[in-house]
């Protein structure tokens, strides 16, 4: 998968009305999680993915291994995607989910299951994957 079908399907299953809306959503998604995990793990995560996305995980990260739960990731996406009005917050967990399901296309199934070992079921993080697990159960 390269840049332009990566962004492509994250814009038609966002149904946004451009490119500019499907990257900011994949880099304010990739980017807060590239914080949360481990810098092995996001570089891992990363290699299969087209160059300008795997940056969101690895390049554009100052600090990887931060803890922080799902709130507050959802917090971070939607500071970086401008989306802060309280209404806002169930779009930018379902960007965050769309983003991860076209992740997981992309990527070996052991990547994505890696990740989810580096991310706590008690801190609601199973709700990032709940696109990817419902994809899985058709």
């Amino acid at each position: 998968m390269n840049f332009d079908e990566f962004t492509g399907a994250v814009q038609h299953r966002l149904e946004l009305p451009g490119t500019g809306e499907a990257v900011r959503a994949t880099r304010a998604t990739l980017t807060t999680l590239g914080e949360r995990i481990q810098a092995g793990e996001a570089t891992d995560l990363a290699g299969p993915l087209p160059m300008e996305v795997d940056f969101y995980l690895t390049g554009a990260v100052a600090e990887h291994g931060q803890h922080f739960d799902w709130d507050d990731f959802l917090d971070r996406v939607a500071e970086r995607e401008g989306q802060t009005a309280p209404d806002d917050r169930a779009d930018v967990a379902h960007h965050a989910r769309t983003v991860v399901a076209v992740v997981a296309e992309a990527v070996p199934e052991g990547q994505l299951d890696q990740l989810r070992d580096q991310l706590p079921a008690d801190e609601g993080w199973a709700d990032l994957f709940e696109l990817v697990d419902g994809a899985a159960a058709e």
